[in-house]
């Protein structure tokens, strides 16, 4: 499978992700395990910003505001993340997040 095939189905869920980090085939290509590296993050980022908004949606009215706020900033702004992360890596390029890259370019130079 070519690198930038593998870096874009690194983004697809966790479990490509996870495989690609330790299938053999894949260990020594920085470029896809970076990807696969920096979905994980991103996608562990994700859950932890929505949990508290999950948690503030049961308080009536208010929750109920900040939940349709939450879905509409972060459930689009994730969806559009994760497509432009699709498309550079599909691309052969490497774009670092700016928290998570980072995080993940020490990763896959390990």
């Amino acid at each position: 499978m070519a690198s930038n095939v593998a870096g874009a189905l690194a983004y697809v869920t966790i479990i490509p992700a996870i495989l690609f980090i330790v299938l053999e085939q894949f260990k020594s290509d920085k470029f896809v395990r970076f990807h696969a590296f920096q979905s994980l993050f991103f996608q562990l980022g994700l859950l932890v910003c929505w949990i508290p908004i999950m948690i503030v949606g049961w308080i009536p009215f208010i929750g109920w505001l900040v939940l349709i706020l939450g879905v509409i900033v972060l459930g689009l702004g994730g969806f559009g993340t994760w497509i432009f992360l699709v498309f550079k890596a599909y691309n052969n390029e490497k774009f670092e997040l700016p928290v998570v890259g980072k995080m993940a370019a020490e990763q896959a130079a390990k």
